[in-house]
């Protein structure tokens, strides 16, 4: 079934656009907006499957990515694709949508037919492990160690007492008995001494062989327990494998490559569940099907995530970490607009010295600067302060701000006095206070939100709220104002977490409402309104309290 859908309103007055969609970092071209606006209002009432986006109820609610590739066919008409991320409803085909690049639902495909192996294989092995004799074994052997453990000792107390008895006595003897008797004595003791080891190594022994027959029972039942696991990661390996074969991409030049041959290009490994996002779908249906694309945009529908911060309706760039590689061949041959991670946007703005000595410095950094040189762009306030205080050594910066966060910025000249600086924000005893402007308002005026972050691994740089492998982040705020359903706040962050404040303010169970112009958990405005606005640190020198305060125009 042919996927291509003409818009239902009028587009005649729009233009097309000049370059395709840079797909990491964009505003919406108008086109993209209109046919998301299309999809939404078809999601929002259609009947075709049953699925728990959590628009009315959140509770077991799955939300998901939608995607929307505005395209031109061999008629010049221009019109749209739709696509979801991974499956709905517990299926990877709808009308509405392409379909994917490869469907491992399809119930008469190899993906389903080698998962059922594997399902066998994982009852089986659950079957071993929850044998009773081999729980029993498990469960008397630790009994065992444990006693034994406790009896060792208590021998090894016995044996220490009769040497110190035997000492004793040696000390009574030596005064009362002849050098003959004494003679007789003492070899008496040394038998008594070898009995007490020789009796003690038997009982070891015994505990041991004991532990060595419990070992050999459960040994009998690991083995092929462990035989199982490792046919198992075979089968899983070769599988994974074979998949990562099977998704096949195109590109408009015509050229097609699989995610192996994509991702080995980088000396990577395919990640998981790589293809299955909404523009590899898209760019690949339309170039299999002779249709010119145009521009393209993902957002996101229903209730957040648990970890990442996804906003029902908010537009979101593909992800690096799954799609860049494969975006990077499917868009060779495509005029595309510019990357901006390689245009440096600062280039006339100036640095504003707040405190200068011969020990250190304080700049009140811009947004959008660079705290240190970048991948692609090089200025930067180290770079910038490097080429001012040419005499200054060391490593210069001593803490950082996100690249679009403005304010306090401190940096040392020495390196004694990096040392110095670096240690007060390690040991968190310098004072940070935020200027932060929400897009919404606060139920609390004040409070405290403790949610611990760790890095996307397939989405850097952006941040999630982990709780088993996150680190421990603490902010408390306080609301300053509300003003046309928005929230003034100070911030002020007792750890020093990547992106804390942005996170904690967006996240779901965080303030639930982010800061203006986040582009990676809000929406994208003039700038990100957050200001580094106050710095309460010691001198490196002096050890003389100080105070930094830098305003915002927000």
């Amino acid at each position: 079934m042919n996927k291509f859908r003409h818009f239902s309103t009028d587009i005649s007055k729009i233009s097309k656009p000049i370059k395709f969609t840079f797909p990491f970092f964009y505003e919406p071209h108008e086109l993209s907006i209109l046919a998301s606006n299309e999809l939404q209002e078809y999601l929002l009432h259609q009947t075709d499957f049953e699925h728990n986006f959590g628009i009315d109820n959140e509770e077991n609610a799955v939300g998901k990515m939608f995607g929307v590739l505005v395209v031109e066919n061999k008629k010049n008409e221009v019109g749209y694709l739709a696509a979801f991320s991974g499956k709905i409803a517990n299926s990877n085909l709808h009308d509405y949508f392409v379909p994917p690049v490869f469907d491992m639902l399809d119930p008469n495909g190899y993906f389903l037919e080698e998962q059922y192996k594997l399902n066998d294989i994982n009852k089986e092995v659950k079957i071993l492990t929850n044998n009773p004799n081999y729980i029993k074994l498990i469960s008397d052997l630790a009994l065992f160690e444990e006693q034994s453990t406790q009896d060792i000792l208590f021998q090894k107390g016995e044996v220490k007492r009769l040497k110190n008895e035997r000492k004793q006595l040696r000390k009574e003897n030596k005064q009362i008995l002849t050098d003959d008797e004494y003679q007789i004595f003492e070899a008496d003791l040394v038998k008594q001494s070898l009995r007490d080891k020789h009796e003690f190594n038997v009982f070891v022994n015994a505990i041991e062989k004991q532990i060595r027959i419990y070992k050999e029972e459960i040994s009998k039942h690991e083995i092929k327990i462990n035989e199982l696991k490792e046919l198992r990661k075979n089968k899983s390996n070769a599988l994974q494998n074979r998949l990562f074969e099977s998704y096949s991409f195109l590109n408009i030049l015509g050229d097609q490559k699989n995610l192996l041959d994509i991702f080995s290009e980088n000396d990577e490994q395919p990640p998981a569940a790589a293809g299955e996002c909404c523009a590899p779908k898209l760019l690949h249906y339309a170039f299999l099907n002779d249709l010119k694309p145009l521009a393209m945009a993902e957002f996101w529908w229903g209730a957040s995530p648990k970890s990442e911060i996804k906003k029902h309706l908010n537009y979101y760039p593909a992800c690096w970490g799954k799609c860049k590689p494969i975006l990077g061949h499917m868009l060779k041959g495509m005029e595309v607009d510019e990357n901006p991670f390689l245009v440096n946007n600062v280039l006339d703005k100036d640095l504003e010295v707040v405190y200068d000595d011969e020990f250190m410095v304080v700049i009140n950094k811009p947004a959008d600067f660079l705290s240190v040189p970048g991948i692609h762009v090089k200025d930067s306030v180290y770079e910038r302060i490097k080429m001012k205080y040419i005499d200054a050594t060391g490593p210069l910066i001593v803490h950082r701000l996100d690249m679009p966060t403005s304010g306090l910025l401190v940096l040392a000249k020495s390196k004694k006095a990096h040392k110095i600086l670096q240690a007060q924000f390690i040991k968190r005893t310098v004072i940070k206070k935020y200027i932060a402007l929400l897009d919404g308002v606060l139920e609390a005026n004040e409070g405290e939100i403790n949610l611990p972050i760790r890095v996307d691994l397939d989405d850097r740089p952006r941040q999630l709220v982990c709780y088993k492998y996150g680190k421990t982040a603490k902010t408390k705020y306080e609301v300053i104002e509300v003003k046309d359903n928005r929230t003034k706040v100070y911030f002020y962050p007792i750890t020093g977490r990547t992106h804390q404040l942005r996170v904690h303010a967006s996240h779901h169970l965080g303030l639930n409402t982010p800061i203006v112009g986040d582009d990676l958990y809000g929406k994208t405005d003039k700038r990100l309104h957050l200001h580094a606005a106050y710095l309460e640190l010691n001198h490196p020198v002096t050890n003389e309290r100080m105070v930094f305060e830098a305003e915002t125009d927000f």
